[in-house]
């Protein structure tokens, strides 16, 4: 299974809202050569909530085919449909992806036999290495731990990414889970103690700023390195709130922008980084000595 830094990347944009395959290009090829261990294309970094099915669909095959099988391509395939996303999780398997990322069921607010009964149909339909992805805090769709222990068996389920915020929660699944799925961190904040705790890797937004150090860090703390992982993972510290400060991707974005990697493009309903905010964003990437020609 993949381990280390996996980054949620970005998908850029123009100023007109149209994708700038160009700039993903080079985004794509400057993960590769920092060391970025699999790609996590249109997720919610990547801003899968706006773009067209087409759209989507589109840019997952262009990943995998600019990627070439470097490193693994991960699609974003969730709905809270479960139609739709076995339409995705389909389209994504014959489109050459290593792996699909599902969200829980966001809006609905399915039942925990819901959830269950959603998975295990994806997981028996497409043949694909399937990772189930639980972020309460913006689907108000809690996949609770007996429930993922009831999918760990499934056929095609292969791991968990872990956004509630609660490391104790965190570390309690992948005991529960140890042998089955593999367990992934997707808070950059408690990426570190999770790995030290079991998790493999990260599922990272701060990857997409500082894909070299993030990579650095996922590595020894997956070795059990602390101390070293410790001092990459205090360098990036800022970075894990900076990118925070407003919905994710905006401050992501308006940091690529600064670094001169994209464009400032970004879709309704989201909007540029507020100012008051760019003075914080921008000390982090100085603090974390990332892109400093761009934004010095």
């Amino acid at each position: 299974m993949i381990e280390g830094s996996i980054v949620a990347i970005v998908t850029p944009m123009s100023e007109d809202g149209s994708i700038d395959y160009g700039a993903f290009d080079r985004l794509l090829e400057w993960h590769i050569v920092s060391g970025t261990d699999a790609i996590v294309v249109v997720g919610t970094t990547g801003e899968s909530a706006t773009l067209t099915a087409e759209e989507h669909c589109d840019l997952v095959g262009h990943c995998v085919q600019t990627v070439n099988k470097r490193i693994p391509v991960i699609a974003g395939t969730g709905s809270n449909s479960t139609q739709e996303a076995l339409f995705f999780t389909q389209s994504a398997k014959e489109h050459g992806a290593d792996a699909c990322l599902l969200v829980t069921p966001y809006y609905n607010r399915p039942t925990q036999e819901g959830l269950f009964r959603h998975f295990k149909t994806l997981a028996d339909s497409v043949d694909i290495p399937q990772i189930l992805y639980n972020v309460p805090g913006r689907t108000a769709c809690d996949i609770q731990d007996e429930t993922v222990e009831r999918l760990a068996d499934c056929k095609n389920i292969v791991a968990l990414k872990d956004a509630t915020g609660d490391v104790k929660r965190g570390l309690d699944l992948i005991k529960r889970c140890d042998g089955r799925i593999t367990i992934y961190s997707g808070e950059d904040a408690n990426s570190l103690s999770l790995m030290l705790g079991g998790a493999k890797g990260s599922i990272s937004v701060t990857a997409n700023v500082a894909p070299e150090l993030m990579s650095q860090m996922c590595k020894l703390a997956i070795a059990g390195n602390q101390q070293a992982a410790t001092e990459l993972d205090q360098k990036l510290l800022l970075l894990h709130r900076g990118l925070f400060v407003e919905a994710n991707p905006i401050p992501v974005k308006w940091a690529l922008t600064e670094m001169g990697m994209i464009n400032a493009g970004i879709r309704l309903p989201l909007t540029e980084l507020d100012r008051e905010y760019h003075i914080q964003v921008r000390d982090a990437l100085h603090y974390a000595e990332v892109g400093l020609a761009a934004v010095a």
